[in-house]
């Protein structure tokens, strides 16, 4: 206190500037630096050049000190950054300054005389790395606006696969974190997303209205529970301090139709800004279909976010977020879904006919809502109280086909027409007070949420054979008859597993729809205190947390924890270790139908319930430990790198009711997740730039199934891989930007190239008989007494045609097409696929070597042009990208257990213009 009084005595303007910085709203994720620049004699220096940037990030801006000296910088991402100052006739003076809390940074700089050229350094450091015990990835707008994208309707998964080391690929804009689940998790502004993301669930925020990324990879600091696996702290755009309207209008245009549409505008004043976006989206190519040729796959999207600063005082502020989203969209269709074959009349008699009931036309509709106001309260110059709230919800609808007969599958897809109307409702308040002192960076918080689930489920039985009165002399299910009192003992006969709890539900034998609704609302209540401590080279990163979960069944538990870190200042490097233990809580998609659905007469054979499976899924717990290394090399290069172990008692995966999407959470007894997530940067050197993310992460999960709806795999009590297991990735990214050419300058070009060696494939065909623990037991025969392989998946369900063609599966030479399969049995040593890894005969192991997706690389790039009418307002750019350019013809999977068979992405080419305000 007294260093400020004899400060605001010195300089009295500039003491009063300074305490006006605190009017500055920011969100959770985001703090201030400011400060006053003055001369030899203590004067102020109007008119210097203020700038701030991550070398690694890409972050940068720039201030103009005004006539009191004074420059501000707030929203600014919690990073490192390096601060320079500039004016003719002085020294340029360089500082480092870390943000890491929403305190406000005071970095008031004194400039030398002398030339500009000079330098002094004020505060020396490694610019490239960060003396942090959690292994996280920063990302930056700046980097990201010209990353080619796979997903134009998930472009904020799509940009965390390729930036982030340790993430699986998925289909559908879907990625997987560190060998979980889906288990991530959103920290918007500080408001926690714990939901899925992936758009066949919800809507995200548009990449476009987020500013940085900080993708949290390692042991989580206390403040985050939930979804831990990887939280993505994204600190979105605002208008606060841009005195001038500043924005852009783009529209591009590209392969399947696809069409885009957008606007953003940033504006503001000293004690308020608001930034506001809306974008558009029209393709034929929404989402990743089970055929490489695109039809029945058209959706629709509009996104809407603004963003709103205001300070009523130099104490209060406001920060509110608004967002609103809309997708409407096609299931694709597969060969199999064309001209369906089903019952059309008769359907009770004992000679049924059947005739074409046209193609299957499901869709969906997601809408999606999101108030999040903050307010922010000053204490002290050393402490900020955060208090804020949300409301987020879901509205899903899925809509079967018009005649719901023709949403008939083949029997491992669908073999029921289903129609949902589900709600999640997502209301929260939180608070937190931030204070920074001396080596000490503490923060303490609590949040209660409470959210609101409402599933509405209709369907009828649309498989003519799946639930059949009578069969035959071979026991085959036969179709027609009404109920087992017409089988007339000749050609027909009772069928023992016939279940008349079904027959009310039979469309093809007229049938109603079963109406199933499902509520609960899930309580939750989290505690926290963390505290950064910095001691010379080290820096300690201490946390307790407490989490208590109230939902259809409850749980609470205290987790420490712990991070380390050392700074080897000579040699440039870092070395850190922690520890988190985390409360592991249920995904809430359908919950309370995966909960209590195997104690429904009507759900329970549709979701293949298993005797002895307990009903409701109960949170389990986690200890995961990391170490890491960072080294840099010089100024150029930057290498990060950790060790995972992650065990967890009663880990989540996810199963799906046919090709629907009634997509539910399972729980197994534990998993193990073991592996490695390596990151290289070379920061802007003459306008080339690059990085290179890889990751090897094994997802070993272990049986019995303890909770949800059906069990799938496993039954040997035997270790095995989940399906998003994947046992190496890797993404390299280079860019270059053409800054010293007159006519070329602002010219770019981005390049991406993506690896993987493919997730598990556990339903492709495979030979081996006598491991207990080999994926191929169901599909291993003999053929004129040699090893052979039966067309059929891990369950016995014999593989069409066009799955086979899916999948690329040959015998003897010979592929299948959509409409002539292989032979039902093929000899093991003349069966392979070109697009799936088939262990070799007697090699398969669930946990050691199972069915894989080939290994496939995709080439990205993209080339743009900055201002090509060299115009200084009004700035015209254009840029072309293309995804998959040599048009490779891979999957992503197949017959997943969570989501089916789906392509990569055909060759995509689109051209965007972009007009700049």
């Amino acid at each position: 206190m007294r260093t400020l009084v004899r400060f605001a005595i010195f300089f009295p303007v500039a003491f009063l500037l300074q305490l006006a910085a605190f009017t500055y709203a920011q969100s959770a994720n985001s703090g201030t630096i400011s400060g006053t620049i003055t001369d030899p004699s203590g004067a102020v220096v109007p008119g210097a050049t203020v700038t701030i940037d991550n070398p690694v990030s890409q972050y940068s801006r720039t201030a103009i000190t005004d006539r009191s000296g004074q420059y501000r910088f707030p929203n600014l991402p919690f990073n490192p950054y390096h601060l320079t100052v500039a004016k003719t006739g002085f020294a340029s003076a360089v500082q480092d300054v870390d943000v890491r809390s929403v305190v406000a940074i005071h970095a008031s700089i004194a400039l030398q005389v002398g030339s500009a050229s000079s330098t002094v350094t004020v505060e020396a450091g490694g610019d490239l790395i960060e003396n942090d015990p959690t292994f996280h990835t920063d990302v930056d707008r700046d980097l990201f606006i010209k990353v080619p994208l796979e997903s134009q309707s998930s472009t904020l998964s799509s940009l965390v696969t390729l930036t982030t080391p340790g993430v699986a690929a998925d289909s559908n804009g879907l990625f997987h974190g560190l060998g979980d689940h889906a288990s991530n998790s959103f920290s918007i502004d500080g408001q926690s997303i714990t939901d899925q993301q992936s758009k066949v669930f919800s809507n995200q925020l548009p990449a476009n209205a987020v500013q940085s990324m900080e993708v949290i990879s390692g042991a989580p600091p206390a403040e985050y529970g939930g979804k831990t696996s990887l939280v993505i702290a994204a600190t979105t755009r605002s208008g606060q301090g841009i005195m001038k309207p500043t924005g852009q209008i783009d529209a591009s245009y590209g392969s399947f139709g696809s069409a885009t549409a957008g606007f953003d505008l940033s504006y503001g004043r000293k004690n308020w800004g608001n930034f506001l976006e809306a974008d558009g989206l029209d393709t034929g190519r929404f989402l990743d279909g089970p055929e490489f040729v695109v039809f029945h796959s058209k959706g629709n999207l509009l996104n809407i976010f603004d963003r709103v600063d205001y300070s009523f005082n130099p104490k209060d502020s406001l920060h509110l977020n608004l967002n609103y989203s809309r997708s409407w969209f096609q299931t694709p269709n597969a060969y199999d879904n064309l001209n369906v074959q089903n019952v059309v009349s008769g359907g009770t008699s004992a000679n049924p006919i059947f005739a074409n009931v046209g193609d299957t036309d499901q869709r969906s509709k997601i809408g999606t809502f999101n108030v999040s106001p903050t307010y922010t309260r000053v204490i002290s110059n050393n402490a900020v109280l955060n208090f804020g709230a949300w409301v987020r919800k879901d509205l899903y609808n899925y809509y079967p086909s018009g005649n719901p007969l023709a949403d008939l599958g083949p029997p491992s897809l669908q073999t029921s027409s289903i129609s949902q109307n589900r709600t999640l409702l997502n209301t929260a308040v939180h608070s937190d007070l931030s204070y920074s002192k001396g080596i000490n960076n503490i923060k303490i918080g609590a949040q209660y949420g409470q959210t609101f689930l409402r599933e509405n489920d209709y369907l009828g039985v649309v498989d003519s054979t799946y639930n059949a009165p009578c069969v035959d002399v071979n026991g085959n299910p036969l179709p027609g008859y009404a109920n087992q009192s017409a089988c007339d003992g000749v050609v027909s006969f009772p069928n023992p597993a016939y279940l008349s709890v079904l027959g009310p539900y039979d469309l093809t034998r007229s049938g109603t729809e079963y109406a199933y609704f499902g509520h609960t609302d899930v309580k939750e209540l989290g505690l926290y205190i963390e505290d950064q401590i910095k001691a010379g080279n080290w820096n300690f990163n201490l946390g307790l947390r407490e989490d208590v979960y109230n939902g259809l069944t409850a749980a609470n538990q205290t987790e420490p924890r712990l991070g380390i870190a050392y700074n080897v200042k000579p040699s440039s490097t870092v070395l850190s270790v922690s520890y988190a233990r985390t409360l592991e809580t249920p995904f809430n998609e359908n919950l309370v139908l995966s909960s209590s659905g195997c104690s429904n007469a009507v759900l329970a054979p549709l979701l293949l319930c298993t005797p002895g499976v307990s009903g409701i899924l109960h949170p389990g717990y986690r200890n995961e430990f990391h170490a890491s290394l960072q080294q840099a090399f010089g100024r150029h290069a930057v290498v990060s790198g950790e060790y995972i172990w992650k065990y967890t008692h009663n880990a989540f995966d996810f199963s799906v009711l046919g090709n629907t999407p009634i997509t539910f959470p399972i729980d197994w007894h534990n998993s193990k997740i073991p592996g490695y997530a390596i990151r290289a940067e070379v920061p802007v050197v003459r306008g080339f730039s690059a990085y290179f993310v890889t990751s090897s992460v094994a997802a070993r999960f272990f049986p019995p199934q303890v909770a949800g709806a059906g069990a799938t795999v496993g039954q040997t009590g035997l270790p095995f891989r989940i399906d998003h297991d994947e046992k190496f990735n890797q993404t390299t990214h280079l860019q270059y930007t053409l800054s010293h050419a007159s006519v070329l300058s602002g010219l770019w070009g981005g390049f991406n190239w993506r690896y993987d060696s493919g997730l598990v494939a556990g339903n492709a065909p495979c030979y081996g008989t006598t491991d207990p623990n080999s994926p191929c037991l169901s599909t291993s025969t003999t053929l004129n007494g040699q090893p052979a392989i039966a067309m059929v998946t891990a369950t016995g369900i014999p593989l069409t045609a066009d799955q086979e063609f899916q999948a690329g599966f040959m015998c003897n030479g010979a592929r299948a097409t959509p409409t002539n399969p292989l032979p039902a049995v093929c000899l093991a040593s003349q069966f392979g696929s070109s697009l799936i890894s088939v262990p070799a005969p007697n090699t398969g192991d669930n946990d050691k070597n199972p069915q894989r997706i080939a290994p496939r690389n995709l080439f990205d790039a993209s080339l743009g042009k900055d201002n090509i009418f060299h115009k200084e307002r009004y700035k015209l750019d254009l840029n072309l990208t293309a995804i998959n350019f040599t048009n490779k013809y891979a999957l992503y999977n197949f017959l997943s257990t969570f989501s089916g068979t789906h392509y990569v992405t055909p060759r995509a080419v689109t051209a965007k213009v972009v007009l700049n305000f």
